[in-house]
Protein backbone atom coordinates (compact mmCIF):
# COMPACT_ATOMS: atom_id res chain seq x y z
CA UNK A 1 0.00 0.00 0.00
CA UNK A 2 3.01 2.21 0.22
CA UNK A 3 3.11 3.35 -3.29
CA UNK A 4 -0.62 3.91 -3.52
CA UNK A 5 0.14 8.03 -3.85
CA UNK A 6 2.39 7.26 -6.80
CA UNK A 7 0.24 4.77 -8.53
CA UNK A 8 -2.90 7.30 -8.00
CA UNK A 9 -0.91 10.35 -9.21
CA UNK A 10 0.15 7.54 -12.38
CA UNK A 11 -3.43 6.53 -12.83
CA UNK A 12 -4.60 10.20 -13.06
CA UNK A 13 -2.20 11.26 -15.20
CA UNK A 14 -2.88 8.19 -17.88
CA UNK A 15 -6.22 8.96 -17.60
CA UNK A 16 -6.14 12.80 -18.61
CA UNK A 17 -3.80 11.68 -21.29
CA UNK A 18 -6.22 9.26 -22.51
CA UNK A 19 -9.48 11.56 -22.12
CA UNK A 20 -7.35 14.12 -24.02
CA UNK A 21 -6.20 11.64 -26.78
CA UNK A 22 -10.21 10.80 -27.44
CA UNK A 23 -10.95 14.05 -27.46
CA UNK A 24 -8.28 15.33 -30.07
CA UNK A 25 -9.63 12.26 -32.23
CA UNK A 26 -13.28 12.78 -32.08
CA UNK A 27 -12.82 16.69 -33.17
CA UNK A 28 -10.64 15.38 -36.07
CA UNK A 29 -12.62 12.92 -37.10
CA UNK A 30 -16.08 12.21 -35.15
CA UNK A 31 -18.72 9.40 -36.52
CA UNK A 32 -21.64 11.50 -36.20
CA UNK A 33 -22.60 15.07 -35.76
CA UNK A 34 -21.70 16.85 -32.14
CA UNK A 35 -24.81 17.60 -30.29
CA UNK A 36 -24.46 21.21 -29.13
CA UNK A 37 -23.74 22.10 -25.44
CA UNK A 38 -20.75 19.98 -25.32
CA UNK A 39 -18.93 21.77 -23.05
CA UNK A 40 -22.09 21.67 -20.30
CA UNK A 41 -22.28 18.27 -20.54
CA UNK A 42 -18.26 17.61 -19.95
CA UNK A 43 -18.39 19.59 -16.96
CA UNK A 44 -21.41 17.21 -15.36
CA UNK A 45 -19.64 14.26 -16.68
CA UNK A 46 -16.03 14.93 -15.44
CA UNK A 47 -17.86 16.62 -12.26
CA UNK A 48 -19.72 12.66 -11.71
CA UNK A 49 -16.73 11.40 -11.98
CA UNK A 50 -14.80 13.55 -9.44
CA UNK A 51 -17.92 12.75 -7.23
CA UNK A 52 -17.71 9.28 -7.60
CA UNK A 53 -13.62 9.11 -7.09
CA UNK A 54 -14.69 10.96 -3.68
CA UNK A 55 -16.63 9.10 -2.93
CA UNK A 56 -14.64 6.10 -3.04
CA UNK A 57 -11.96 7.39 -1.11
CA UNK A 58 -14.01 8.47 1.53
CA UNK A 59 -15.66 4.78 1.53
CA UNK A 60 -13.30 2.18 0.03
CA UNK A 61 -9.56 4.01 0.66
CA UNK A 62 -7.90 0.71 0.47
CA UNK A 63 -10.49 -0.32 -3.10
CA UNK A 64 -9.64 -2.82 -5.47
CA UNK A 65 -6.45 -3.44 -4.94
CA UNK A 66 -6.08 -3.76 -1.27
CA UNK A 67 -8.92 -5.93 -1.17
CA UNK A 68 -6.48 -8.33 -3.57
CA UNK A 69 -3.72 -7.76 -1.32
CA UNK A 70 -5.98 -8.61 1.48
CA UNK A 71 -6.69 -12.13 -0.20
CA UNK A 72 -3.40 -12.74 -1.04
CA UNK A 73 -1.95 -12.43 2.61
CA UNK A 74 -4.66 -14.71 3.35
CA UNK A 75 -3.68 -17.60 0.83
CA UNK A 76 -7.58 -17.01 -0.35
CA UNK A 77 -9.28 -17.35 -3.60
CA UNK A 78 -10.13 -20.09 -5.98
CA UNK A 79 -7.19 -19.38 -8.53
CA UNK A 80 -4.84 -19.85 -5.48
CA UNK A 81 -6.63 -22.91 -3.90
CA UNK A 82 -6.58 -24.60 -7.27
CA UNK A 83 -2.91 -24.28 -7.65
CA UNK A 84 -3.24 -22.18 -10.83
CA UNK A 85 0.33 -21.36 -12.33
CA UNK A 86 0.85 -17.43 -12.29
CA UNK A 87 0.84 -16.72 -16.30
CA UNK A 88 -2.05 -18.32 -15.76
CA UNK A 89 -3.57 -16.98 -13.25
CA UNK A 90 -3.16 -13.99 -14.25
CA UNK A 91 -4.75 -14.02 -17.73
CA UNK A 92 -7.94 -16.34 -16.22
CA UNK A 93 -8.30 -13.47 -13.63
CA UNK A 94 -8.48 -10.97 -16.47
CA UNK A 95 -11.11 -12.88 -18.19
CA UNK A 96 -13.39 -13.81 -15.21
CA UNK A 97 -13.36 -10.19 -14.26
CA UNK A 98 -14.61 -9.15 -17.41
CA UNK A 99 -17.46 -11.58 -17.63
CA UNK A 100 -18.35 -10.15 -13.89
CA UNK A 101 -18.68 -6.72 -15.31
CA UNK A 102 -20.26 -7.85 -17.93
CA UNK A 103 -22.88 -9.84 -15.57
CA UNK A 104 -22.95 -6.49 -13.33
CA UNK A 105 -23.97 -4.84 -16.26
CA UNK A 106 -26.78 -6.70 -17.11
CA UNK A 107 -27.61 -6.61 -13.33
CA UNK A 108 -27.74 -3.04 -13.51
CA UNK A 109 -30.51 -2.30 -16.18
CA UNK A 110 -32.55 -5.71 -14.82
CA UNK A 111 -32.80 -5.10 -11.09
CA UNK A 112 -35.15 -1.85 -10.73
CA UNK A 113 -32.90 -0.43 -7.82
CA UNK A 114 -29.20 -0.98 -9.64
CA UNK A 115 -31.57 0.83 -12.94
CA UNK A 116 -32.08 3.67 -10.90
CA UNK A 117 -29.17 4.49 -10.59
CA UNK A 118 -27.40 3.28 -13.69
CA UNK A 119 -29.88 5.12 -16.11
CA UNK A 120 -28.08 8.34 -14.83
CA UNK A 121 -25.31 7.13 -17.19
CA UNK A 122 -27.75 6.44 -19.75
CA UNK A 123 -29.37 10.15 -19.56
CA UNK A 124 -26.38 11.70 -21.17
CA UNK A 125 -28.33 13.48 -24.09
CA UNK A 126 -24.99 12.53 -26.47
CA UNK A 127 -22.42 10.19 -26.40
CA UNK A 128 -18.42 10.47 -26.21
CA UNK A 129 -15.44 9.70 -24.17
CA UNK A 130 -16.50 11.70 -21.31
CA UNK A 131 -19.90 9.62 -21.27
CA UNK A 132 -17.38 6.83 -20.12
CA UNK A 133 -17.42 7.99 -16.78
CA UNK A 134 -20.82 9.35 -16.60
CA UNK A 135 -22.35 7.24 -13.54
CA UNK A 136 -23.86 8.06 -10.42
CA UNK A 137 -21.32 7.68 -7.14
CA UNK A 138 -23.88 5.38 -5.57
CA UNK A 139 -23.35 3.30 -8.58
CA UNK A 140 -19.20 3.62 -8.22
CA UNK A 141 -19.58 2.32 -4.83
CA UNK A 142 -21.94 -0.81 -5.46
CA UNK A 143 -19.62 -1.58 -8.80
CA UNK A 144 -16.87 -1.24 -6.55
CA UNK A 145 -18.05 -3.88 -3.80
CA UNK A 146 -18.76 -6.09 -6.26
CA UNK A 147 -14.90 -5.95 -7.80
CA UNK A 148 -13.79 -6.44 -4.30
CA UNK A 149 -15.69 -9.49 -3.70
CA UNK A 150 -15.34 -11.25 -7.60
CA UNK A 151 -11.18 -10.42 -6.88
CA UNK A 152 -11.59 -12.16 -3.64
CA UNK A 153 -13.25 -15.10 -4.22
CA UNK A 154 -10.83 -15.66 -7.53
CA UNK A 155 -7.73 -14.86 -5.82
CA UNK A 156 -6.66 -12.67 -8.36
CA UNK A 157 -3.33 -11.03 -7.80
CA UNK A 158 -3.05 -7.36 -6.93
CA UNK A 159 -0.66 -6.77 -10.57
CA UNK A 160 -3.89 -8.84 -11.97
CA UNK A 161 -6.38 -6.73 -10.97
CA UNK A 162 -4.63 -3.33 -11.40
CA UNK A 163 -4.34 -4.36 -14.69
CA UNK A 164 -8.22 -4.96 -15.47
CA UNK A 165 -8.85 -1.80 -13.83
CA UNK A 166 -6.61 0.16 -15.54
CA UNK A 167 -8.34 -1.74 -19.02
CA UNK A 168 -11.05 -0.98 -17.82
CA UNK A 169 -11.35 2.70 -17.88
CA UNK A 170 -9.35 2.87 -21.13
CA UNK A 171 -11.88 0.63 -22.65
CA UNK A 172 -14.43 2.71 -21.08
CA UNK A 173 -13.28 5.59 -22.58
CA UNK A 174 -12.65 4.49 -26.22
CA UNK A 175 -15.71 2.76 -26.50
CA UNK A 176 -18.03 5.73 -25.74
CA UNK A 177 -16.04 7.53 -28.01
CA UNK A 178 -17.58 9.46 -31.10
CA UNK A 179 -14.80 8.47 -33.04
CA UNK A 180 -14.52 7.34 -37.13
CA UNK A 181 -12.82 4.48 -38.73
CA UNK A 182 -12.22 2.34 -41.41
CA UNK A 183 -15.50 0.40 -41.37
CA UNK A 184 -12.96 -3.02 -42.49
CA UNK A 185 -11.03 -1.71 -39.03
CA UNK A 186 -14.35 -1.83 -36.61
CA UNK A 187 -15.49 -5.34 -38.14
CA UNK A 188 -12.27 -7.16 -37.33
CA UNK A 189 -11.51 -5.54 -33.86
CA UNK A 190 -15.61 -6.10 -32.87
CA UNK A 191 -14.67 -9.81 -33.06
CA UNK A 192 -12.74 -9.70 -30.32
CA UNK A 193 -13.26 -6.30 -28.42
CA UNK A 194 -15.95 -4.04 -27.56
CA UNK A 195 -15.96 -1.04 -30.16
CA UNK A 196 -17.45 2.34 -30.27
CA UNK A 197 -20.12 1.43 -33.10
CA UNK A 198 -20.80 -1.90 -31.00
CA UNK A 199 -21.67 0.26 -27.44
CA UNK A 200 -23.35 2.98 -29.01
CA UNK A 201 -25.87 1.06 -29.68
CA UNK A 202 -26.35 0.27 -25.75
CA UNK A 203 -26.92 4.05 -25.24
CA UNK A 204 -30.11 4.22 -27.86
CA UNK A 205 -33.48 5.60 -26.62
CA UNK A 206 -35.15 2.26 -28.34
CA UNK A 207 -35.19 -0.29 -25.25
CA UNK A 208 -34.31 -3.45 -26.52
CA UNK A 209 -31.29 -1.45 -28.13
CA UNK A 210 -30.56 -0.08 -24.38
CA UNK A 211 -30.81 -3.51 -23.59
CA UNK A 212 -27.74 -5.06 -25.55
CA UNK A 213 -24.28 -4.78 -26.11
CA UNK A 214 -23.80 -4.91 -22.38
CA UNK A 215 -19.86 -5.66 -22.97
CA UNK A 216 -16.83 -3.47 -21.76
CA UNK A 217 -14.17 -5.04 -23.05
CA UNK A 218 -14.71 -8.42 -24.44
CA UNK A 219 -17.40 -8.65 -27.27
CA UNK A 220 -17.60 -12.16 -26.67
CA UNK A 221 -20.05 -12.44 -23.72
CA UNK A 222 -22.82 -10.64 -25.81
CA UNK A 223 -22.28 -12.84 -28.34
CA UNK A 224 -23.08 -16.27 -26.32
CA UNK A 225 -25.35 -15.47 -23.91
CA UNK A 226 -27.53 -13.51 -26.75
CA UNK A 227 -27.77 -9.61 -25.84
CA UNK A 228 -25.76 -8.85 -28.71
CA UNK A 229 -27.23 -6.24 -31.79
CA UNK A 230 -24.99 -5.54 -34.56
CA UNK A 231 -26.62 -2.63 -35.63
CA UNK A 232 -29.21 -0.12 -34.69
CA UNK A 233 -32.26 0.08 -36.43
CA UNK A 234 -31.88 3.61 -37.79
CA UNK A 235 -28.33 3.41 -38.66
CA UNK A 236 -25.45 4.61 -36.69
CA UNK A 237 -26.27 8.37 -38.19
CA UNK A 238 -29.88 7.91 -37.14
CA UNK A 239 -29.23 6.66 -33.35
CA UNK A 240 -31.45 8.50 -31.14
CA UNK A 241 -29.27 9.11 -27.78
CA UNK A 242 -30.56 9.19 -24.24
CA UNK A 243 -33.65 8.40 -22.19
CA UNK A 244 -36.38 10.04 -23.10
CA UNK A 245 -37.72 10.89 -19.88
CA UNK A 246 -34.63 12.53 -18.74
CA UNK A 247 -34.44 14.88 -21.29
CA UNK A 248 -35.81 18.24 -19.92
CA UNK A 249 -33.26 21.09 -19.17
CA UNK A 250 -34.04 20.75 -15.22
CA UNK A 251 -33.27 17.17 -15.47
CA UNK A 252 -29.13 17.85 -17.06
CA UNK A 253 -28.37 20.15 -14.03
CA UNK A 254 -25.32 18.58 -11.86
CA UNK A 255 -27.69 18.60 -8.51
CA UNK A 256 -31.01 17.23 -9.89
CA UNK A 257 -28.77 14.31 -11.55
CA UNK A 258 -27.09 13.77 -8.01
CA UNK A 259 -30.85 13.50 -6.36
CA UNK A 260 -32.53 11.63 -9.37
CA UNK A 261 -32.06 8.45 -7.80
CA UNK A 262 -33.54 9.20 -4.27
CA UNK A 263 -37.17 10.60 -6.31
CA UNK A 264 -39.81 8.50 -6.58
CA UNK A 265 -40.15 8.58 -10.13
Amino acid sequence: MENAPAREILQTAVFVLLLVAMATWEHVAPRRPRAPGRLHRWAINLGLALACTGLLRIALPFALVGAARIAEASDFGLLRWLGVPEPLAFALALVAMDFAIWAQHVAMHRVPAFWRLHRIHHADIDIDATTGVRFHPFEALVSMLWKMAVAALLGAGPIAVAAYEAMLLALALFNHANIAWPSAVEARLRLVLVTPDMHRIHHSTHRAETDSNYGNTLSIWDRILGTYVEEPVGGQLGLRIGLDELREPQELKFWSILMRPLRGD
